[in-house]
């Protein structure tokens, strides 16, 4: 393993803002459904306040 290599880890849903779309794109599909943890890698713990995340950020979308 070469010293210059790094991982690339996911953000914890904590971490990530529900203001930034690009973000949480990863976790959404193209026509907008949520990604099950089977995909993402999340906890049960993590995945349930990525998804209210979402949640917030859409219903914050149609306030707009």
């Amino acid at each position: 393993m070469s010293t210059t290599e790094t991982k690339t880890q996911t953000l914890k849903p904590e971490e990530i803002p529900y203001t930034s779309p690009q973000l949480m794109s990863r976790f959404i599909t193209d026509t907008g459904k949520i990604l099950p943890r089977k995909y993402t890698g999340f906890t049960a713990k993590q995945q349930r306040k990525m998804t209210s995340k979402i949640k917030s950020a859409r219903n914050l979308l149609t306030m707009l």
